[in-house]
């Protein structure tokens, strides 16, 4: 099975369901129903729609095949039974706390950059400084929303300003395509292929020094050349679809001469 390989439609039965999800983690009958609880014969009942599976059993099959919230509520509601998690918007009034929190949370990284993205890199949340790096770029490339994907490596984007643009995206395609492996997502898959055939810099992906510890964006600036380490942090045991596909990605300065321009930009 190909890692690009979308996920069936919401119209397939429970069983086909499985059957992509466990070709896709690469697992035998045996092993996930061992992980299970159940037995190989049991399993293949279900995958052949045979037999019926309790919610219970879904969910464990679920949880040892690693099936993201969105996609079990889908293989849930495929089987009859009622989605296991809310998904909202983030505009809902019930998610406003954590709205709020973020929205702290992203301006105390000024004066470094910092967003909220969800799973398709779609900027939800910005600080100055992060929307001070996108000045200039061109408004069909920003969205809305803006993409972290496109906006990076476009060649109307970033793309022209970051000095380290083949390792760079080297990294975001990797990003990605981890991404598409573990969500089989029609959009993501999408993305993907877009972001694959924008104009990439002739030179191969050579490391460079100190980049086998963290791999830096290195970008041109107004205020010159600015170096950057990039931390994404999620959130822990979310119980929403929503919630558990946002990411917080914050900048930080990778030397002095960064440090010191970022600071000098707030104060003016």
């Amino acid at each position: 099975m190909s890692d690009t390989d979308v996920r069936p439609a919401r119209t397939a039965g429970p069983g086909e369901m499985l059957r992509f999800w466990r070709g896709r983690r690469r697992r035998s009958q045996l092993d996930l129903a061992l992980a299970a609880g159940v037995s190989a014969r049991h399993l293949s009942f279900v995958e052949t729609g045979r037999s019926g599976a309790s919610r219970e059993l879904l969910g464990a099959l679920a949880e040892a095949l690693e099936i993201p919230l969105r996609e079990r509520n889908a293989l849930l509601l495929a089987a009859g039974y009622a989605p296991a998690y809310a998904e909202r918007s983030l505009d809902d009034p019930d998610l406003a706390p954590v709205r709020e929190a973020l929205a702290r949370l992203v301006a105390a990284h000024d004066p470094y950059p910092a967003l909220v993205v969800d799973r398709w890199g779609d900027v939800r949340l910005a600080n100055a400084a992060a929307s001070a790096l996108l000045a200039g770029l061109d408004p069909a490339v920003l969205g809305p929303p803006p993409n972290v994907h496109r906006v990076c490596l476009h060649p109307a984007g970033l793309a022209p300003r970051i000095r380290n643009l083949a390792q760079w995206r080297e990294h975001l395609l990797h990003r990605l395509e981890r991404q598409v492996r573990m969500t089989a997502d029609r959009r993501l898959v999408a993305l993907l292929a877009e972001c694959r055939d924008y104009p990439g810099p002739e030179e191969t992906a050579l490391p460079s020094p100190g980049s086998d510890v963290l791999l830096p964006l290195v970008l041109d600036t107004d205020d010159g050349t600015l170096r950057f380490h990039s931390v994404v942090s999620t959130f822990g045991a979310p119980h929403d679809v929503t919630l558990a596909e946002l990411a917080l990605e914050t900048f930080l300065p990778a030397d002095d001469a960064t440090r010191a321009a970022l600071t000098a930009r707030a104060g003016r």
